[in-house]
């Protein structure tokens, strides 16, 4: 059954002192470069750290006894198993979380630490929802789906509620999409009150599958690509989120992995914040494209559930990305000066030296020749520009790595 405005504000009642109103944050910086007026919905300060506690708790908290008795079992690559497992846990309920077998280390721990048993499943989340299914089929336990279900997206529409709240006169909203849970919830609560907000989805341009489903009129898989966005990675809408989205959505668009590396840089560098590449979909489309230029704009920052081994690739990415972080290969005469040249070079534009390999042996340095590879840490575009412009003047045999 497609949930109601009235379904969306009963999971708002219900809340049971778990479920936070999470903060609407206005972003000067982000309004300065995306030309509109920024508010950041802070959905990964919700318990679990992601909105996907919502619509587990409503779920789970509308079981029967029976139902409760005989366990849930559910599907994730991460937040919303983390979300299950805990709400689970809150009625004492046995819990069995199937994850793929490449989810992040760090949710998967999250996850049992939360008291669910977790089954590594399949190298999808689609594989390890036909998982999910065998285990509640030969245990009787209610499957809980991560979006597909009635009260699962009346519950993350309340995220939309709580918007009109606090920002009545907003005039556009970016949600991330993956299934589309969140994204059908919040439409049918913002187009009931203000019909005229429009709701933009993004999704991974790896994973379009709602767009491609939008596209051909009819619920379409994708053949997926590869993303660091783990949570939106979807291949097949579900039949509920396509029929709410595809009629009420004002626009489907895709992001690219380059984009939320500069995102979820930004917003730790700006805000002293880390959000995952998920939940920054909606941030990293407005900064890439600048496309409500004078808008009062909220963008979903849907969780911040982070793998610690991405989170440093995402800073030395995010460095290059924005050029702060600069990294050149120099063939210099091997003779005494010619270094100390490339030195003060380096040292005149302000920039500063990360590390340094020097090599004589490699086979593609001729004889009397020596390979420097230098990373170097600068102040943006301007700064790179000023160094490699005083390298060509010098005439220094050079090429840019990144």
């Amino acid at each position: 059954m497609k949930p109601t405005y009235e379904d969306i504000l009963g999971a708002d009642t219900e809340r049971g002192g778990i479920i936070r109103h999470t903060p609407l944050t206005p972003s000067p910086f982000f309004s300065q470069h995306t030309g509109s007026d920024v508010y950041l919905k802070e959905e990964y300060q919700q318990k679990t750290g992601s909105f996907k506690i919502r619509g587990a708790y409503h779920k789970i908290r509308s079981l029967s006894d029976a139902q409760k008795a005989a366990g849930v079992v559910a599907a994730s690559a991460g937040n919303h198993a983390q979300g299950v497992a805990y709400a689970a846990a809150t009625e004492n309920i046995q819990c069995t979380i199937v994850m793929p077998k490449s989810a992040s280390p760090a949710k998967v721990a999250a996850t049992i630490g939360y008291g669910a048993e977790v089954v590594l499943y399949g190298a999808s989340y689609d594989e390890s929802w036909k998982k999910a299914r065998e285990i509640a089929e030969s245990t009787n336990a209610t499957i809980i789906h991560a979006f597909d279900d009635e009260k699962i997206i009346a519950a993350q529409g309340v995220v939309g509620l709580e918007i009109l709240r606090d920002l009545p006169d907003v005039e556009e909203i970016y949600v991330p999409i993956g299934g589309g849970g969140l994204a059908a919830g919040v439409l049918i609560a913002v187009k009931e009150k203000n019909p005229s907000v429009r709701v933009i989805g993004v999704q991974s341009e790896a994973f379009p599958s709602m767009l491609e489903s939008i596209k051909n009129k009819s619920i379409s898989a994708i053949e997926p690509g590869r993303t660091i966005a783990d949570g939106i990675s979807v291949k097949k809408p579900g039949s509920l989120t396509f029929e709410i989205i595809g009629k009420m959505i004002d626009d489907v668009v895709i992001v690219n992995d380059t984009d939320m590396i500069k995102a979820i840089f930004y917003l730790m560098e700006r805000a002293k914040t880390v959000v995952e590449p998920a939940g920054v979909a909606g941030l990293a489309y407005l900064l890439a494209a600048k496309p409500a230029p004078g808008k009062k704009v909220v963008t979903i920052l849907g969780g911040g559930n982070i793998d610690m081994y991405l989170l440093g690739q995402v800073v030395d990415k995010g460095l290059a990305a924005t050029s702060r972080l600069l990294k050149i290969t120099v063939i210099l005469n091997d003779r005494p000066g010619m270094f100390k040249d490339l030195v003060d070079a380096i040292t005149m534009s302000n920039i500063n030296i990360v590390e340094v390999i020097h090599d004589r042996l490699s086979s593609n340095i001729g004889v009397g020749s020596a390979g420097v590879t230098l990373s170097l840490e600068t102040q943006g575009p301007e700064n790179a520009k000023k160094l490699l412009d005083r390298l060509g003047e010098l005439d220094m045999d050079f090429s840019v790595l990144s």
